[in-house]
């Protein structure tokens, strides 16, 4: 269903209908849609009741050209927080979650760790250089006053493409950027890795945090997941968490992955899904 400008399309996930309906538009950049997510994609039970991901398109300027080392004005992420795209697919939140010997460790986990300020610039890739970028210019169009980005990653690096760049926006009056429970700044950082993997023509892994807001929440997730842990081998029941993003499931799974008593596992749909701990 379309009208002018305007678009709607489905797909086995969000980004596929966001690639559909691009070229639905004649082949526009991400950069000149405003993306509004209509319905998250579900696998449904034994493959019953399955749906696929549905998403509007609104083109809100006429396409320019541009070449691939410029940024184009992105999308205004200020407008859009409250129907921005998030989550991914089950597979992909799942394949995140894992927490056997051979999950990969990356989003996310390093925020746990010991995070050291990067002021050299001959230490930062591409990756970073260009979501640096990108994420200035984004500030820029929100009217952000005055924000300072700080360049952080983690002091012990084993593999480099397991560890994300985190770019921490600083400066006054930074609660409406971050949003109810983080949403407008998850919707900021999807929209600035999906503009940086555009330009790269691969996966920038990237996280946005503004003022700590993740960095704390991270560690805090971390604390909590050692005391109900240790509830739920007390009591021997079964203790459930609140719903979190999938980010957040993945941090609590990592801080118990460790421990021999307890065993946990995601349950739940769309934005109900949440971490249960379940002793052994």
């Amino acid at each position: 269903m379309s009208s002018e400008g305007s678009i709607e399309t489905t797909g086995e996930s969000v980004e596929e209908a966001i690639s559909k309906g691009l070229v639905e538009l004649g082949g526009v950049a991400p950069t000149d849609v405003i993306v509004e997510v209509l319905e998250e994609p579900s696998r449904g039970m034994f493959g019953l009741g399955a749906r696929p991901a549905r998403v509007r398109l609104q083109l809100f300027r006429t396409p320019a050209a541009s070449t691939p080392t410029s940024v184009s004005a992105p999308v205004p992420v200020a407008a859009s927080a409250p129907v921005a795209v998030s989550n991914p697919s089950r597979d992909k939140q799942e394949q995140e979650e894992a927490f056997t010997a051979e999950v990969d460790e990356d989003e996310g986990i390093s925020l746990l760790e010991d995070m050291q300020e990067i002021t050299d610039d001959a230490l930062l890739d591409e990756d970073v250089r260009v979501a640096k970028v990108v994420l200035g210019e984004l500030l820029d169009k929100m009217e952000i006053l005055r924000p300072v980005i700080i360049i952080r990653r983690a002091i012990k690096v084993e593999d480099g493409d397991g560890n994300p760049w985190l770019l921490d926006i600083t400066g006054p009056n930074l609660n409406a950027l971050i949003g109810r429970r983080g949403e407008t700044l998850n919707a900021l950082q999807y929209i600035t890795r999906l503009i940086s993997s555009r330009e790269l023509q691969h996966r920038a892994n990237i996280v946005v945090d503004a003022a700590g807001y993740k960095a704390k929440r991270s560690r805090m997730l971390h604390d909590l997941a050692l005391r109900m842990a240790d509830q739920a081998t007390r009591t021997k029941r079964t203790v459930a968490l609140e719903p979190m993003p999938p980010y957040e499931r993945r941090i609590v799974h990592m801080a118990l992955r460790s421990r021999a008593d307890v065993q946990t596992k995601s349950v739940g749909e769309g934005n109900s899904r949440k971490v249960t701990i379940v002793p052994r």
